[in-house]
């Protein structure tokens, strides 16, 4: 498995997990889950941001990877 799929892996996978925590806090009537729920997805925004922007690095430097 190249590095490319495992991190194109992991941004799925942390896109799902994002969703989920959108999806927690809609359904949620707990305001205080809400709030948690919210903030996790928002950090985990952040983590998605910051593996695309490294994808982008890697294509860049390794034109192989590119899709």
């Amino acid at each position: 498995m190249t590095v490319d799929t495992q991190m194109q892996q992991v941004l799925a996978t942390a896109k799902g997990v994002q969703a989920s925590f959108e999806t927690f806090s809609l359904q949620t009537k707990d305001e205080a889950a809400k709030q948690m729920y919210t903030e996790a997805a928002q950090q985990l925004q952040l983590v998605v941001d910051g593996l695309e922007k490294r994808m982008e690095q890697v294509e860049e430097e390794e034109p192989q990877y590119r899709q």
